[in-house]
């Protein structure tokens, strides 16, 4: 049965005097269309991916989400998750209505334990939040995504979201070694807890990592914690041509045996757009494209030693020049430039499609070609970032000013299709960390096979029988 066809009820006046017995009063959004509106969309901007909800209900603890799961259970209702709202996939947005699950009140850090080092916290904390409270005690959250001043750690275990340091040292999924959950049918399950090793029974834990809220609701996270590196360089290398810089990735893991923290790309159209949204004067006019490489350890005589090597291979490869950042202040300033891209390019067009490919590094060159080739073709510029050093690059097509909105529909169905056949064929994948959602739901089929998306339904169903929570996202049941 396809999921458009499942029947729904409506949130009634009585289910909502309901949501409110159990959250109270203040803490349910009804008839109220101007309120609900916030809620139909994330951050993707095109307006026919939103869908508004009839309901938002913020709950404050894990039995009052288990009674709100199995009220709609009860009474067919669908039920959205959703935390900052910060996703670039519609993953959060009510594609059948229903009730919006808002879990910005559950935003406490319950546990920073040293001795283990682990914290406990629940899904509404803001990420940056968790370091901001750690950084004295001399540890860090590696896992951590570029919005972490904006996204909920449960948003970001819900996308097993990266950021730029994943090359060193992975993604959220990694430093998830427990949960607490509410099932779609509204049971409150314990999974894992603080241990680095568990093979008891299925990995739960990782079935859950990256299930887009399909699957679960998380009430608490127990997430690793890590030493805080205590010396940090980053290098901001210029380039002719984008197929120098990118070409010079693998280069820099394979032969400096050096692991670098991070490795962003950068072309010419993206630094331009970023360093004009910001008033930003780096050094660009003649540069083809820029590599923002990471570089940190346990001292300075040991970061130092590992720039300067990366920026001879960097030099050997092409570059024209390697600016070192050793301090906040500078390291800020590039970083900035890379963070501030998707909302530069918002403002030369509000039409564009941010896409979140990846391929295998040693591929990276063929992608960026066959883009720049995608780019000729449909006469639309395709601008190119993203992390670099683990493969996931943020290819994003935006719309020709020459042509009509109606025009812009019409073609980029095409566009997309052929950058996701071309990753396809480099033995990449639809998304590496923003996630399926209902945006690119329509595409899985170029990379997954269909005894695979069989084994998602199979689980969807045992876990969600009434396709109840977040229904219409990654396949349909």
């Amino acid at each position: 049965m396809n999921a458009k066809n499942t029947h729904y009820n409506p949130v009634t006046p009585d289910l909502a005097n309901q949501l409110r017995q159990i959250v109270g009063e203040k803490y349910v959004i009804y008839g109220d269309e101007e309120k609900l509106e916030t809620y139909s969309h994330d951050e993707v901007a095109e307006s026919h991916y939103a869908h508004m909800p009839e309901a938002v209900v913020r709950p404050d603890s894990a039995e009052q989400i288990a009674a709100v799961m199995k009220l709609a259970n009860r009474e067919r209702v669908p039920v959205t998750p959703r935390g900052a709202g910060s996703g670039l996939s519609g993953g959060a947005v009510p594609v059948r209505g229903g009730i919006v699950l808002l879990c910005d009140r559950m935003n406490r850090i319950l546990e920073i334990d040293e001795d283990n080092l682990m914290a406990v916290v629940e899904p509404g904390v803001v990420t940056n939040e968790i370091n901001e409270q750690i950084a004295d005690r001399g540890l860090f959250f590696a896992g951590y995504p570029m919005s972490l001043e904006t996204c909920y750690v449960g948003g970001n275990v819900a996308e097993n979201a990266g950021g730029g340091k994943a090359v060193k040292y992975g993604v959220t999924g990694r430093y998830v070694t427990g949960m607490e959950i509410v099932t779609p049918t509204g049971e409150i399950v314990q999974l894992g807890g603080k241990l680095v090793k568990d093979v008891t029974g299925y990995n739960l834990v990782g079935l859950m990592v990256g299930s887009e809220g399909t699957l679960c609701v998380f009430t608490k996270v127990y997430l690793k914690l890590m030493p805080r590196p205590k010396a940090s360089v980053d290098l901001l290398c210029l380039f002719k041509t984008p197929d120098e810089a990118i070409s010079a990735v693998p280069k820099i893991q394979t032969g400096s045996g050096i692991i670098p923290t991070a490795i962003e790309f950068m072309d010419k159209s993206s630094v331009h757009a970023a360093c004009d949204y910001l008033n930003e004067s780096l050094p660009y006019e003649d540069c083809g494209a820029m590599l923002l490489i990471t570089v940190d350890g346990t001292d300075e005589a040991q970061v130092e030693r590992e720039y300067e090597a990366i920026g001879e291979m960097c030099l050997a490869a092409g570059a024209t020049e390697v600016y070192v950042a050793d301090n906040h202040t500078t390291s800020e300033r590039i970083w900035k430039v890379r963070r501030n891209i998707a909302e530069a390019f918002k403002i030369v067009s509000p039409h564009q499609s941010l896409e979140d490919i990846v391929v295998p590094v040693a591929h990276i060159p063929k992608m960026v070609e066959g883009l720049q080739e995608i780019s000729r073709t449909w006469d639309v510029q395709i601008p190119c970032y993203g992390h670099a050093g683990d493969g996931n690059l943020h290819a994003t097509p935006v719309m020709n000013p020459d042509w009509t909105l109606e025009q812009w529909h019409e073609k980029l169905p095409g566009i997309l299709t052929e950058l996701y056949k071309l990753t396809a064929s480099l033995g990449g994948m639809l998304s590496g960390e923003h996630g399926i959602g209902h945006k690119r739901k329509e595409y899985m089929s170029l990379f997954v096979g269909e005894a695979n998306l069989a084994m998602m339904r199979a689980i969807k169903r045992a876990l969600d029988p009434n396709n109840i929570l977040n229904p219409g996202k990654i396949v349909d049941v």
